[in-house]
């Protein structure tokens, strides 16, 4: 467990070296912000969560009932966590965007769209 990265995730790392290749100005692990976003676009309002598929329990109904007492209770305060500062965000004004470990491995550049967009860059979804 002390291996596992809170940063700088592999795929975290697709998503912020396809962003870089476009030129785009963004923080990282932005701390005065709940849940200090992966991403943070601050003129364009847009919060984007990079979320480990095990971790933040990508449908965690679905398997929970295979993991022990101890998992089952530490995945499921993070999936309250998170949902408790999605909400926070939301309602202090930002566009909050959450990619799955999964939607970076099947298509990394639909996942590049979506913040494009969101942050009003469609000129910019051509690939670089």
């Amino acid at each position: 467990m002390s291996r596992i990265r809170g940063k700088n995730t592999g795929p975290e790392r697709v998503i912020v070296d396809a962003l870089h290749a476009r030129g785009l100005d963004f923080e990282q692990h932005a701390a005065d912000l709940p849940g200090k976003p992966d991403v943070l676009f601050r003129k364009a309002g847009v919060a984007v969560f990079i979320d480990g598929d095990f971790w933040h329990g990508w449908r965690f109904p679905l398997w929970k009932h295979k993991l022990s007492r101890q998992w089952q209770t530490k995945i499921s305060a993070t999936r309250r966590r998170d949902q408790k500062n999605m909400r926070k965000l939301r309602r202090d004004g930002w566009q909050v965007i959450r990619i799955w470990e999964h939607q970076i491995e099947q298509n990394p550049q639909k996942c590049i769209e979506r913040i494009l967009l969101a942050v009003g860059r469609e000129e910019m979804c051509e690939n670089p």
